[in-house]
């Protein structure tokens, strides 16, 4: 489950899923509708994987909240936003039952189960399994990178100038050094 690019925007509803930087602020696309507009700098966004939740304990990330909803949903969409106040502390109560009942208000609790229905129903939950191809790519860069270590390098590595220390990768062959 990756939350990164994926941010909330003050006064406007749902997630939207970051594309482009721009000078003045940020192209972002809506997970509802997939219309891009334009986050100002001025605009109060969230990223979502730097939301947490309050807890007993610590406070827990709104992604550990999600794996754990995902997980008793079987995958599948969670209870309404809109049901009734204690029928969603209940379900929360369920989900996690670590949660801070005097900090996290029925409105919290209403955005999170929001945000994960949007998110499941785009498929951005679903933990995304490496292929045997992808293992093999990512051994053979790891030997290929183990190998490289091992070459020994017997050029200079620093030459002073009068200026400053400048590093050279080795000695040239022809022409004045």
């Amino acid at each position: 489950m990756d939350l990164s690019g994926i941010i909330s925007i003050a006064g406007m509803s749902g997630l939207f899923k970051v594309i482009a930087q721009t000078k003045n602020g940020l192209i972002v696309e809506s997970l509802i509708d997939k219309k891009r507009v334009q986050a100002f700098s001025t605009n109060k966004i969230s990223a979502l994987e730097d939301v947490s939740i309050y807890s007993t304990g610590e406070d827990v990330p709104l992604k550990d909240v999600f794996q754990k909803i995902y997980e008793k949903e079987k995958g599948g969409p969670c209870i309404d936003h809109k049901s009734a106040d204690a029928d969603l502390k209940k379900y929360f109560k369920t989900a996690f039952a670590e949660y801070d009942e005097e900090r996290v208000y029925v409105s919290d609790i209403k955005k999170v189960l929001n945000w994960y229905n949007s998110l499941q129903k785009d498929g951005l939950l679903e933990k995304k399994e490496e292929s045997e191809a992808d293992k093999l790519k990512l051994k053979n860069l790891a030997d290929a990178k183990g190998a490289v270590k091992t070459v020994k390098d017997t050029g200079p590595k620093s030459v002073k100038t009068a200026s400053s220390k400048v590093k050279v990768q080795g000695v040239r062959k022809s022409g004045v050094a």
